[in-house]
């Protein structure tokens, strides 16, 4: 028997390798199994805090974002309520008044006429808004909360997963740099040593002096020292000490 577009999407989802897509990456994965996932909805956006403002980076359709825009210029929307606040808003029909008018207005004139918003929650934190818009009134009941509370929820551990994966490989590769960059240095200070019979304090000194003085990072100093030592030792005669 064939599993059902939700069980598949999810499934999907769940099955997501981060480490081989970018942040915009799996945000675009999560809005379009958000459409196959949930039978009544016809598009799907992303809301978050872009430097500092909300925006829809990302969307299924090119209507969202303008949609998006009506709640955005006055604070005041579904998709705002669910980032700010953590829960699901739901406006059952653009067409009938009630609160987020303007939002309302805007989207029934792009022929959205119900709309569920979810917020991403990680560490009971949202970090983004999920938002569900179908194109007819009273799109979404009971089975259609619950599937897309579930879909909402494995979201937002694929998105947390995208975060920690990419502040640890960039830790990593921060880490890694400083370790080469420690080792350059501490490779610099042994010449001085043995060149200039100083100690290690001493020898650290000189670079120092060297960085000051020529406005330049220390390991960019101790490269410079280690290439111009290498050099001499090839034929060439530059001046490898940093005088200090």
């Amino acid at each position: 028997m064939a599993d059902s577009p939700f069980t598949a999407s999810l499934a999907a989802l769940s099955r997501f390798f981060v480490g081989d897509a970018t942040l915009q990456d799996t945000l675009d994965r999560v809005a379009g199994l958000a459409v196959e996932a949930i039978e009544p909805v016809d598009m799907a956006g992303v809301t978050m805090v872009v430097e500092g403002a909300r925006r829809t980076p990302v969307f299924t359709h090119a209507s969202a974002p303008e949609i998006d825009e009506a709640q955005y210029a006055t604070g005041e929307g579904p998709c705002v309520e669910a980032l700010e606040s953590g829960l699901v808003t739901e406006i059952t029909s653009t067409l009938a008044p009630g609160r987020f008018q303007d939002f309302r207005a805007a989207a029934a004139a792009h022929g959205v006429l119900s709309t569920l918003s979810f917020p991403l929650l990680v560490d009971k934190h949202a970090v983004g808004a999920l938002n569900l818009y179908a194109r007819r009134e009273h799109a979404f009941g009971d089975a259609e909360r619950n599937d897309a509370a579930v879909f909402a929820s494995q979201a937002a551990i694929v998105l947390a997963n995208t975060h920690a994966y990419w502040d640890a490989r960039d830790l990593s590769v921060g880490l890694a740099e400083a370790m080469k960059n420690r080792a350059v240095i501490e490779q610099a200070k042994g010449m001085l040593m043995a060149a200039e019979g100083i100690d290690e304090d001493a020898a650290f000194a000189v670079l120092v002096r060297a960085s000051q003085r020529q406005n330049a990072k220390l390991n960019v100093v101790a490269r410079h020292l280690m290439d111009t030592a290498v050099a001499r030792r090839r034929g060439h005669r530059p001046d490898a000490r940093p005088k200090g």
